[in-house]
């Protein structure tokens, strides 16, 4: 008699729930004035009800934990709009959008994110997750770069315009812009200037 696995809608729907419920309690710790410091397995499952092992179930690691909490945040921010960004006919446009799409994903919770890149730098495991994370938005700026029109400058130059445009829209610059009490609109409008600026300077216009 061959054996097979029983799964049911209930069971799936279970487990669904049950994963939901971690995630929920992960971004929680996270998000917490201890933030990264007690974020773990066992603090997660304590934290969601569950043990250790059913959180090791559904997630396999604390990496893997962390990147899933990641793309949570991610969704719930509107990362997703970057699709319509990068789909821009006009590359340039394209850019416009990709500020506004970070501008709302770093405002989103901002007290969480500024805890999240602060506490989080000290340990290994996350510094290397969001170094990894923030290193997909220089590939997509450079992808933007590279159809923009005009002679092509030289790929120093346009390694140069990559890392300004990466800088200008990660956490720490729009963290800055917004200290004093300027709004996220009013940063995310400078930003847009100051990108379009360095397109500029770096010779990339759109051909005449």
């Amino acid at each position: 008699m061959t054996s097979r696995s029983y799964r049911s809608p209930q069971r799936e729907a279970a487990a669904q729930e049950t994963r939901e419920r971690i995630l929920a309690a992960a971004g929680e710790l996270l998000a917490g004035a201890e933030g990264v410091a007690r974020f773990s397995l066992d603090s997660v499952g304590k934290a969601a009800g569950v043990t250790r092992l059913t959180v090791y179930n559904q997630f396999g690691s604390r990496a893997a934990l962390l990147e899933a909490v990641f793309d949570r945040v991610a969704h719930d921010a509107g990362i997703a709009r970057l699709a319509q960004a990068m789909g821009e006919p006009d590359p340039h446009e394209g850019l416009r959008k990709l500020v506004v799409v970070f501008c709302n994903f770093w405002s989103h919770d901002r007290e969480m994110m500024a805890r999240l890149h602060t506490v989080g730098a000290a340990d290994d495991e996350f510094r290397n997750a969001v170094v990894a994370r923030s290193e997909r938005r220089r590939h997509v700026l450079a992808a933007l770069v590279k159809r923009m029109g005009g002679t092509p400058p030289a790929a120093a130059t346009v390694r140069d315009l990559v890392d300004v445009l990466f800088a200008l829209t990660g956490f720490a610059f729009f963290a800055e812009l917004t200290a004093g009490g300027r709004s996220a609109e009013k940063a995310c409008a400078l930003i847009q200037e100051m990108a379009a600026d360095a397109v500029r300077r770096a010779g990339v216009d759109p051909a005449p």
